[in-house]
């Protein structure tokens, strides 16, 4: 994921956004604000016919030395090529990456109601560690978030 694929990138978060099923945030941010807080070695996007048609990125959950194998990763795939394995082939990616880096725990916050994120965490070897009742209020109604974690059987 460059700078050259921010437009696209933006927009397709910008579909998650409006769905109200895929993030707490509520406006697109801006490019620089979208970047603040990713890992520039982690952050892939899906080109089909010249146009992205989705991307991964992921987060330190912590600063603490502790939990420097540990990210948090966000998976958007363009509505328009939902179905495809775009979601999958990102997430392989996104996996490759981290291993290779000494990741050892990729977790995710997810609506229940986002049964297609649940379902690619799940095919991606992702399993549900918990359930997080009413973590957060997203347009004044309170959401409950599925907790979901790969453990890396390579590394740690």
């Amino acid at each position: 994921m460059t700078d050259a694929h921010a437009g696209d990138v933006l927009r397709i978060y910008a579909a998650g956004i409006a769905t109200g099923n895929a993030t707490f945030e509520t406006v697109t941010p801006s490019w620089t604000a979208f970047g603040d807080g990713k890992l520039a070695a982690h952050r892939f996007v899906a080109v089909a016919g010249g146009t992205v048609a989705g991307w991964v990125a992921c987060s330190p959950v912590s600063a603490r030395p502790v939990y420097a194998g540990v990210v948090e990763n966000s998976v958007y795939v363009d509505p328009a090529a939902a179905g495809r394995g775009v979601g999958r082939a990102l997430m392989a990616a996104l996996i490759a990456s981290t291993e290779a880096a000494g990741v050892w725990t990729i977790q995710s916050g997810v609506f229940p109601e986002n049964a297609a994120s649940l379902a690619l965490h799940r095919r991606c070897g992702f399993r549900t560690i918990g359930f997080r009742e009413k973590v957060g209020r997203l347009h004044g109604t309170w959401r409950d978030v599925v907790l979901v974690e790969r453990r890396s059987p390579v590394v740690g």
